[in-house]
């Protein structure tokens, strides 16, 4: 699943040179936390989210009334608030890589371009959303965690091996474990019964960890 799958395509934006409550004002109406703010000839320069809107304001000891404080806020633009250098990705670039460019930069979300255009905008829910469709969660059937030797055809054997019993694979995901020559799987499949799959985990000399109907 690539970026352009999940994003958010066509994004609102706004441009630097905009006073702060405008874009206050077009996040509560778009029902949005997050504008990536572009230069005059549509150049991405920044990104601004409410969180930096709300602390850019004056503190709650401050002794300003009100038509002072709207006049500062109305004086003070989009670009002096806003976060740059902006973290972005293709969209023709996996979700996963998406994930680990939020995780390592301890951001929620990344701008989406093709060459240097703005498409579109992807977030934390985004991918959460493309990770439940990975995992074919909404699909009924049985879900086994297991540990596998981590050789060619091993897992194509045991599809094989789940086919011929009737099973389908709904979703299959592998990660690492600290034994470098074996592979954890979750497995999904329908069409069989749990001990059945259980019996096909054990003759692929594979270690179970967890099975349950889902």
């Amino acid at each position: 699943m690539l970026v352009k799958d999940v994003m958010t395509k066509n994004p609102v934006t706004i441009q630097g040179d905009r006073p702060l409550p405008e874009a206050k004002d077009l996040m509560m109406k778009n029902d949005i936390t997050k504008l990536p703010v572009l230069d005059k000839a549509g150049g991405l320069i920044g990104i601004i989210t409410s969180n930096d809107i709300k602390n850019s304001g004056p503190s709650d000891a401050t002794t300003l009334d009100m038509f002072e404080l709207s006049y500062l806020l109305n004086k003070m633009t989009v670009n002096k608030v806003m976060v740059s250098p902006v973290v972005t990705v293709s969209e023709n670039e996996t979700v996963e890589e998406a994930a680990r460019l939020m995780l390592d930069y301890d951001i929620g979300s990344l701008v989406v371009k093709r060459d240097d255009l703005v498409v579109g905008i992807v977030t934390e829910s985004d991918l959460f959303k493309a990770f439940i469709s990975m995992f074919g969660t909404r699909h009924a059937g049985v879900r086994a965690t297991f540990v596998m030797g981590d050789k060619p055809g091993a897992l194509s054997e045991f599809a094989k091996t789940l086919a011929e019993r009737n099973g389908n694979i709904v979703s299959l995901v592998t990660a690492d474990v600290e034994d470098a020559g074996k592979r954890k799987v979750t497995l999904r499949a329908s069409g069989i019964e749990m001990d059945d799959l259980k019996s096909i985990i054990s003759s692929a000399g594979a270690s179970l960890e967890d099975i349950r109907r889902v």
